[in-house]
């Protein structure tokens, strides 16, 4: 992946079925399951619920969509990163957005079952506070919360 190629751009709706594949794409493999929703149900989600209280960013690589994030200033409610795409820091670009767009302290569940995004998120800062949020497609959830340190006190 050449970092060069690759824009992070407000979403637009022009990009939502190239969107909504990859992240059932990355979702499906992070999970081991198959998307419980249809694909036109999770292209009214996206265009229609998720814009609600959040903003919504994607990466493309050449107008290819690589990369979701939607977030507002108290948690992330989505991020997934096309599977060739993934480890290459992508994630960490979009994570930091949201980061600095807080309001110090943001909240975000992953499932169980994703032991890659449990890693990706420790390493960047997330500690767990939860466990067991009930979810559409039956699997344990980990609630994850990052808290802004205090800039006087870096170490």
């Amino acid at each position: 992946m050449k970092q060069n190629n690759i824009k992070i751009i407000q979403y637009n709706s022009a990009y939502v079925e190239d969107t909504v594949r990859m992240w059932r794409e990355s979702k499906e493999r992070a999970i081991s399951q198959k998307e419980i929703h249809s694909f036109e149900d999770h292209v009214f989600f996206l265009n229609n619920i998720l814009n609600r209280d959040n903003e919504i960013y994607i990466a493309t690589d050449n107008n290819k969509v690589v990369g979701i994030i939607a977030f507002n200033g108290n948690e992330i409610n989505q991020l997934y990163i096309h599977n060739d795409y993934q480890g290459k820091g992508l994630g960490k670009k979009l994570l930091d957005m949201a980061k600095i767009n807080s309001k110090g302290r943001l909240t975000l569940y992953t499932f169980e079952v994703n032991h890659k995004a449990q890693r990706f998120y420790e390493s960047n800062g997330f500690k767990i506070i939860g466990r067991g949020h009930e979810n559409g497609e039956n699997l344990d959830d980990i609630k994850y919360e990052w808290v802004r340190q205090n800039e006087y006190y870096k170490e």
